[in-house]
């Protein structure tokens, strides 16, 4: 841990500056978790603070600080914070708003964080405008509000840009011990992957989740991954933002399904960071990965007294990448010995009711089920009201699902289908024991779901080519596109322009029929009536130039042969590098929406990995006894649109290719657009 961060998020002193309800919360949440440290408030004025003696200010503290919570008004804390750095404090949370998120052109926000930083110097600063964080490991915070966790002795660290979201997170009843709880305000100084790596390098530590509304420095996101790998502790991510787009689509369809989402997703999974969607999805598969971790494979089994439970784990696996391996006949003969004839074996498992409550029968179940092969088992298990009901019998379950896993080696995790069905001090009994508590199916499978692709073996990443966006940028002639990519190793039809229907006509003659016809300078060719395909005379040819609204055309040899088309673009993502698209292309690039995206430089290996993932693939591969494209030709046409941004890094703002046209034995460029501009050194 960096020392200033270790001092501040570790201290054995704290001050705290200010006199109102907020720093008041923080001298009494800090005797409240179990501080045992001197706590020194400083206040020009009063003379204690809850029963804290106060002092006049920074310089009359007995000694410098390890972590300070300023809680004064923004000028103010600039000179708080001058002071603590000339007093050799360790760190500070600065909790005043007003700098850098003001929006209003005329707020002096930025100006004044600038002023803050310069007062910092290098203590550390987490924020400003938040509310610091919460040590639950070694019972010390700077937190001025109510929070809703406990002491714990080892566990996940969760950082986040909301404050209001990270007191929600405390107050949770999922069984799901919480080390830190960090928030990260403006970052003016210190950044999510900066605070990351320090939290990571706590031994008690285990898993760390980011609730993330920007991604600033790449590199640090990167030396973050890197960190967490080498330490073996998963990184969970759940991404605000999924409606903004990086452009707007007013000329391709490339920067119309690749804006800041794809990026992203792009990002987190170049560096095997998880990413989940919803805040319940992240702290059941924070949860999942402190009690078991990345998962071997995506092979699993479920197992439950009900039908209707077995056919909701079904289906809720769908598009999940998890998978019901079949049963063996191994599996068979322990599942027949212990439950009889009359059961079904199937994956999932209806087990039915009447081996309950023998923990025996149960565990022999659970144990049969349990192949060397899986690498999870999970019983669906909601338990009874305890103000109602008798929950008894439900211990059995639980020692027959420690017995299994202790018995197979395989993990294991026990199901409710209601979030509420699990009770917290279940959940925690579950937890101590190894077991995982899971709050919900759906919830429960995104968790195993990410853990199986935290699980394959990754090379490390390259670094993505940082975004430097051009100026004066300029959308080249598709003639001029295609020959750029040409010189790039693209594959493109023979071609050749012409000023008038007339030149085109005699153009296509030279070309060899059939022939396509494109009026210049018009985007969306097809949508616009600027594209004739397959015309096979010079008559055919005239009469379709005629009737284009253009001055100027480009007369291409019409390709035939053609599996499948696709679109390969690259859009600048302003927060994540260069994305490159792969997607359904053509006609079907908006009608079905099928696309994957990676981040440049990418390997040839990803590039056809990108591919398979790919609804239209099996069409690609060929189906049904039809023959399937050139994949090698394909890989060599996107690696070629991607030399092309990597030797243009700068002043490359976009470049797209819909549709490739590929067929049996070559890749080539039906249509290109390029925007490019002046690097901006």
């Amino acid at each position: 841990m960096k020392p200033g961060l270790e001092r501040l998020f570790r201290p054995k002193t704290i001050a705290v500056v200010g006199g109102g309800a907020w720093c008041a919360n923080v001298i009494r949440k800090c005797r409240e978790i179990g501080f045992d440290g001197p706590i020194w408030p400083v206040h020009p004025e009063r003379a204690e603070i809850e029963g804290e003696p106060a002092f006049r200010d920074i310089m009359a503290l007995p000694d410098a600080p390890d972590a300070t919570f300023v809680g004064v008004n923004r000028r103010t804390t600039i000179d708080v914070v001058a002071a603590l750095r000339e007093k050799g404090a360790g760190g500070v949370v600065c909790f005043a708003a007003g700098f850098s998120e003001a929006k209003d052109e005329a707020a002096d926000g930025p100006a004044l964080q600038a002023q803050l930083l310069q007062a910092a110097g290098d203590m550390s600063i987490i924020g400003p405008n938040c509310y610091g964080f919460v040590n639950y490991l070694d019972g010390a915070l700077l937190w001025p509000d109510q929070h809703g966790g406990a002491r714990c002795e080892r566990g996940v660290a969760i950082v986040t840009q909301s404050s209001n979201i990270a007191i929600n997170m405390t107050m949770q009843k999922r069984g799901l011990p919480l080390a830190y709880v960090v928030t990260a305000g403006n970052q003016a100084q210190t950044g999510f992957a900066e605070i990351g790596e320090a939290l990571l390098a706590d031994p008690r530590v285990t898993t760390l989740g980011l609730h993330i509304e920007g991604i600033g420095d790449l590199r640090a996101f990167e030396a973050l991954a890197a960190t967490a790998r080498k330490l073996g502790k998963p990184i969970v991510a759940l991404k605000v933002g999924r409606s903004d787009q990086a452009q707007a689509a007013t000329v391709s369809h490339t920067a119309s399904v690749a804006g800041s989402d794809s990026g992203s997703r792009a990002l987190f999974s170049r560096l095997g960071i998880g990413q989940v969607d919803t805040i319940s999805d992240f702290m059941e598969t924070l949860k999942f990965f402190h009690v078991i971790g990345p998962l071997a494979s995506d092979r699993i089994a479920s197992m439950s007294c009900s039908g209707g439970e077995a056919s909701l784990m079904a289906d809720l696996t769908l598009d999940s990448g998890l998978t019901y391996p079949p049963l063996n006949e191994t599996q068979r003969v322990g599942l027949r010995a212990a439950l009889g004839p009359m059961v079904k074996l199937a994956n999932p498992l209806d087990y039915n009711t009447y081996i309950w409550p023998r923990t025996d029968a149960m565990a022999a179940t659970f144990t049969s089920m349990m192949d060397p092969s899986l690498a999870l088992g999970m019983v669906v298990l909601d338990f009874p009201r305890t103000d109602r009901c008798n929950a008894s019998d439900w211990d059995n379950v639980i020692e027959a699902v420690v017995q299994t896993r202790d018995a197979s080696g395989v993990p294991m995790a026990i199901v409710a289908s209601l979030p509420e069905n699990m009770p917290e001090e279940i959940a925690l009994r579950l937890t101590g024991r190894g077991v995982a508590p899971m709050c919900g199916m759906a919830e429960a499978l995104t968790a195993a779901s990410v853990a199986a692709e935290l699980g394959r073996d990754m090379p490390a990443a390259l670094p993505v080519l940082l975004p430097r966006p051009p100026r004066d940028v300029r959308l080249l002639t598709e003639a001029v596109a295609k020959a750029a990519l040409a010189r790039q190793g693209m594959a493109v039809p023979k071609n050749a322009r012409a000023g008038s229907p007339a030149d085109a006509a005699k153009v296509a003659d030279s070309i060899g029929f059939p022939v396509v016809v494109k009026g210049e300078g018009v985007a969306h060719k097809t949508e616009a009536g600027a594209v004739v395909l397959n015309l096979g005379t010079a008559g055919a040819v005239l009469q379709a130039a005629d009737g284009m609204a253009a001055q100027n055309f480009l007369i291409e040899e019409f390709v035939t042969g053609t599996v499948a088309e696709l679109l390969v673009g690259v859009v600048l993502d302003p927060a994540h590098g260069y994305v490159l698209t792969l997607g359904a292309g053509g006609v079907l690039t908006e009608l079905i929406a099928d696309t994957v995206s990676v981040l440049i430089p990418a390997s040839p290996e990803d590039i056809e990995t990108a591919l398979r993932r790919l609804r239209l693939f099996p069409v690609i591969a060929g189906y049904r006894g039809k023959a399937g494209a050139d994949i090698a030709a394909i890989v060599r046409a996107v690696m070629a649109v991607q030399a092309y941004v990597e030797a243009n890094h700068g002043r490359v703002e976009e470049v797209e290719i819909n549709p490739l046209l590929c067929g049996t034995e070559r890749a080539v460029a039906a249509d290109a657009l390029i925007r490019i501009g002046v690097a901006d050194d």
